[in-house]
């Protein structure tokens, strides 16, 4: 079938290379342009486009497609039989949505209509869910509101973190799509009930607010491992907490309860197992705690 993918992540790549791989006639790759990064903030592709090159695949990243009639007039000359999307970063205008005659079709990380918008596999976490998915749907002009075609499930354990249910869900996107493709399955309306929504997230989400109860904020440092990741502070310095356990403990929240650096919470405590301090490496609690001991009664966070 001749297509045209539209992903920028991580996330989209074993989809792309599913489609190539599965003898489809990719036409283009739409991805976001390259970002400075690094120390010396030199431009760099992004996951799709160092994927798509590796596959011979022509890539395009216009920085806008709303009132873009160059970009769309290019778009449509491809005569794509439809435009596969995995969190491309651009909303396609109707335009672009009625050019290919199977229209556009999105990989999108969640069990709709739980968990619309832009940052679902954080927010099934978060929230304690005990299983998420891949939603295969027929994009419409709404925030992921679009008939669903298949859907493919992944149970979250008590230890999974992000990037494990990510990847997950990547490698069950790439199989569902080759499918749906393949089946043509009839669009079935999402239920009107039951509809949340991932907000995108900001580095400031991740700041630990102990008076939370200790399961939600282990619940955080999972959700968000490793972007954007979950942090505290001490004083001026600012700690990323990797990982912690939920203990019994009770104080004043943020309070330092014991030698083992046992925190209160809202509700139980935690006990921080490794962290990291800023422009240090990762380091166990007691390593960290034998070159700045914190004393019983410290206040961490604000």
């Amino acid at each position: 079938m001749r297509l045209v993918f539209m992903g920028s992540p991580d996330f989209a790549v074993p989809a792309l290379r599913a489609l190539a791989g599965a003898g489809h006639e990719v036409v283009a790759v739409y991805c976001q342009p390259p970002r400075p990064a690094g120390r010396g903030q030199t431009l760099q592709p992004c996951p799709v486009q160092k994927a798509a090159e590796d596959l011979g695949l022509p890539v395009r990243y216009p920085a806008k497609l709303r009132g873009n009639a160059e970009a769309l007039a290019e778009f449509q000359a491809l005569g794509a039989e439809a435009a596969i999307v995995a969190a491309y970063g651009l909303i396609l205008p109707r335009a672009w949505l009625e050019t290919p005659r199977r229209g556009c079709i999105n990989i999108h990380a969640s069990l709709l209509p739980r968990w619309r918008g832009a940052a679902p596999i954080h927010a099934a976490i978060l929230a304690g869910d005990a299983e998420t998915g891949i939603t295969i749907m027929q994009m419409d002009e709404g925030l992921d509101t679009g008939p669903m075609l298949m859907q493919g499930r992944v149970t979250i354990g008590p230890a999974d973190r992000l990037s494990q249910i990510h990847d997950a869900l990547a490698e069950i996107g790439a199989r569902l799509i080759l499918r749906v493709l393949d089946e043509n399955p009839p669009p079935v309306p999402q239920p009107e009930d039951g509809a949340t929504y991932a907000a995108r997230l900001t580095r400031a989400d991740g700041r630990i607010d102990w008076t939370k109860p200790a399961a939600a904020i282990l619940r955080q440092i999972r959700a968000f491992d490793p972007w954007p990741g979950t942090f505290t502070t001490l004083g001026a310095d600012t700690l990323k907490v990797l990982d912690a356990e939920v203990v019994s403990g009770e104080g004043t929240a943020g309070m330092v309860l014991d030698d083992r650096l046992t925190i209160a919470c809202g509700e139980d405590a935690l006990r921080i197992l490794k962290l990291q301090r800023a422009g240090r490496a990762p380091m166990a609690a007691g390593d960290f705690l034998r070159g700045l001991p914190l004393p019983v009664g410290t206040q961490l966070g604000p």
